[in-house]
């Protein structure tokens, strides 16, 4: 009689996905919010002299609601981006750390008569985000409210809860003090996710970054960022140049994600057609190759002419070839 030979040892595929991405895909990870600073703004004209200087309504928020925003000069053009959170007393600004400075001047520039004033918030951020990012709150003893802030505590130390634009998975900041934070960053029984990894959610997501693909050369409308517009707020700075493109129904060139085959190209790289090699007809601005347990690909954001990208002509970069799909790109393991 045969003997059934032993069944061969299961060989079970390496995991490729970066740890920390593949908990933010998947189940749950926390970083800290190194990258993000708040500005408040106080004073009893902070609501109108505010509302005159973004993109956005900051006049219908009320305490807890928020809303993002671009700055733009006399142009038209961007000159930052920021989410306003209103509280009772205030109004919180987010924005990156690093244009907080720059922020600051640009909107101290225009205080003239104004009952207003401006200060950087000394408070420390930690981002929890993913699928499972409302069980780990709950884990901490901390609920999210029905608006996107949510004044609430972490054995008795006061915490500012975000629930965070995110188009793809659950995002939280929590802030407080840095001994609040540290707290609870020791009690989270998560992955940390790297800044690469946020990077490669980032872009995943579709979503832009000022200062890298939002420059000051940038006009609202060719972002792709409606969210950050309100076309029957009042004036504000640079409304008629926004105004004239909405009637106008279009712009030249918009913002767009590509998947693309070959090399990573540098902030910058130009996009041709194929049809008319000799003349630009976009560029790239941030691209990184990410590896999904779907198999390694390259992705980037940028911008495009409308004409090419209705027509679905071929795309070139030197080094390789791009094609647009949809933001948030479709990817996503569970979409």
């Amino acid at each position: 009689m045969l003997e059934t030979p032993p069944a061969p040892p299961q060989i079970h595929p390496p995991e490729v996905t970066p740890a920390g991405l593949h908990a933010l895909l998947s189940t749950c990870a926390f970083a800290p919010l190194n990258d993000l600073g708040l500005l408040r703004v106080t004073g009893e004209d902070r609501v109108r002299w505010l509302n005159g200087m973004v993109t956005n309504s900051i006049q219908s928020l009320t305490p807890g609601q928020g809303c993002y925003n671009f700055f733009l000069n006399a142009q038209g053009r961007i000159q930052g981006d920021a989410t306003a959170f209103a509280l009772e007393d205030s109004i919180l600004l987010e924005t990156q750390r690093d244009r907080i400075p720059a922020l600051t001047t640009l909107l101290d520039h225009f205080i003239i008569m104004d009952d207003v004033e401006l200060a950087p918030v000394p408070t420390t951020g930690l981002l929890i985000a993913g699928p499972q990012a409302t069980e780990a709150l709950a884990k901490l003893a901390l609920e999210p409210g029905p608006n996107p802030l949510t004044q609430t505590s972490y054995n008795g130390a006061p915490i500012d809860l975000i629930s965070a634009h995110s188009p793809l998975i659950p995002r939280f900041e929590l802030w407080s003090t840095p001994e609040t934070i540290a707290a609870i960053t020791a009690a989270l029984e998560l992955p940390e996710a790297t800044p690469q990894d946020l990077e490669s959610l980032r872009l995943l997501e579709g979503t832009p970054l000022y200062g890298t693909d939002i420059r000051d050369k940038e006009l609202p409308q060719e972002t792709a960022q409606t969210r950050a517009l309100h076309f029957a707020k009042g004036c504000y700075l640079g409304q008629e140049i926004v105004e004239r493109i909405r009637s106008r129904g279009n712009v030249h060139r918009t913002f767009a994600g590509f998947i693309l085959t070959g090399d990573v190209p540098a902030p910058g790289t130009q996009l041709f057609a194929a049809d008319a090699p000799e003349k630009p007809v976009g560029e790239l601005t941030s691209s990184v190759r990410i590896d999904l347990p779907t198999g390694p690909v390259t992705l980037a954001l940028g911008y495009l002419r409308r004409e090419v990208l209705d027509r679905g002509t071929p795309l070139t970069y030197p080094g390789g070839a791009a094609a647009p799909t949809a933001l948030p790109y479709k990817i996503f393991p569970s979409a």
